[in-house]
């Protein structure tokens, strides 16, 4: 049903966090939020509501206090059930209030130190930001029953903590803020890897720009927040230039700049100013200047900034498959497809057989030395993993190139 999973898309993530900021209760709230989404599929096709993200917060308050009495019986107890927030609904029908306020505040439960460092960003993206478990399992490169088996442990971890739902105070932000980051990364990373913005995580890419200027703002003497902010900003504005006539993905270096929005090249520069005013280098910096080299370019005439993008990935974490990866595609351009294959074939594919990026950059590089064959298989595992419909359309294309 096209209006559950539009707001499901849309929606899914503020209710599930609005129940577990009322509830403090993480299981409860997935819980009471699925249930709803069931009674949705076999109510709205009769009869839609006029709110479908309100009827589903409404319906899932009432699955949940449901289920609450329901294991009072069972327990043979009778305390009362927890209360919602009075304004819960009235919170959750002002996109407004509600994306900097229920969704931050459950990020930041999410992240509690009390949650293993490598699953509190892992939880945040199952519970705030929808995806799936073997989604998270592919962002991380680790395997669906090891993710799976990380998540249920941090849901315990803070539901014995008797972790506070309410934001922690300013001092306490520091020792949440990487993993804080590191979720809004992955979660952008789902939307912006979708070009035609299409699929079930599409959204977030649009509400990225709100949140990382709500957290720039809180956190304006913390560069990598600044940086962040920035990357969401340069990656946004080359949006228009990302799809050709017939709806497949244009690569980077082959977008017309003429199509980027350059207001927000400007916003993401000068916040990438006030990052290196600070003077405290990271990472996030690194991957912002890798964007801003690109958005200086005005137009095709002038050519890719491969040594630009080189040289930044060589001042990168070169133990990051992800970082090998691209820097794989700079080095092509600059010393050929056989020196950049060598890179290729140098790390664990077995880890990144799920990875998508992986075996199309593999792909490319072997049809440019003529490995027909291998090229081909490449291709395919790529097509194989299910890309977004602009990235499947343009891999059936080179695929259909190579000789």
């Amino acid at each position: 049903m096209i209006a559950l999973d539009q707001t499901a898309r849309e929606a899914g993530g503020r209710i599930v966090a609005a129940l577990a900021a009322a509830f403090r209760d993480l299981d409860l709230a997935e819980e009471a939020y699925a249930e709803a989404c069931a009674r949705a599929a076999a109510v709205w096709p009769a009869a839609p509501p006029l709110d479908p993200a309100a009827w589903l917060y409404a319906t899932a308050r009432r699955c949940a206090l449901d289920m609450i009495r329901k294991r009072n019986v069972r327990g043979r107890l009778a305390p009362d059930a927890p209360e919602p927030e009075a304004s819960a609904e009235e919170i959750l029908a002002s996109d407004a209030r509600l994306i900097p306020d229920e969704r931050l505040r459950l990020i930041f439960v999410c992240c509690h130190p009390a949650v293993a460092p490598e699953a509190r960003a892992a939880l945040t993206l199952r519970l705030v930001c929808g995806l799936t478990v073997q989604e998270i399992a592919r962002a991380f490169l680790v395997a669906e029953t090891a993710m799976f088996q990380r998540l249920t442990r941090a849901k315990k971890k803070i539901a014995q903590a008797g972790v506070s739902f309410e934001v922690p105070g300013p001092e306490a932000w520091p020792e949440r803020l990487a993993a804080v980051l590191s979720t809004l990364e992955v979660a952008y990373a789902r939307a912006h890897e979708d070009a035609a913005g299409a699929g079930t995580h599409a959204g977030y890419a649009r509400e990225m720009l709100g949140l990382t200027a709500v957290l720039a703002e809180l956190l304006p003497e913390e560069p990598e927040c600044l940086a962040f902010a920035a990357t969401v900003r340069f990656a946004e504005a080359r949006r228009p230039a990302r799809l050709d006539a017939d709806g497949a993905m244009v690569p980077l270096s082959e977008q017309d700049p003429r199509l980027w929005n350059r207001p927000l090249i400007h916003e993401a520069d000068a916040l990438l100013r006030r990052a290196a005013r600070l003077n405290r280098p990271g990472p996030r910096q690194l991957r912002a200047a890798l964007h801003g080299v690109w958005c200086v370019r005005r137009s095709l005439a002038e050519p890719p900034p491969w040594s630009a993008v080189l040289a930044l990935y060589d001042l990168a974490d070169r133990d990051d498959p992800f970082v090998r990866i691209n820097r794989a595609v700079a080095l092509a351009e600059l010393g050929g497809p056989a020196v950049a294959l060598a890179e290729i074939e140098a790390l664990d594919a077995a880890r990144l057989d799920d990875f998508q990026p992986f075996h199309a950059v593999r792909a490319d590089l072997l049809a440019r030395l003529g490995r027909r064959d291998e090229a081909l298989a490449a291709y395919d595992r790529a097509i194989a993993l299910a890309p977004g419909p602009a990235e499947r359309l343009w891999l059936v294309r080179r695929r259909s190139d190579v000789t």
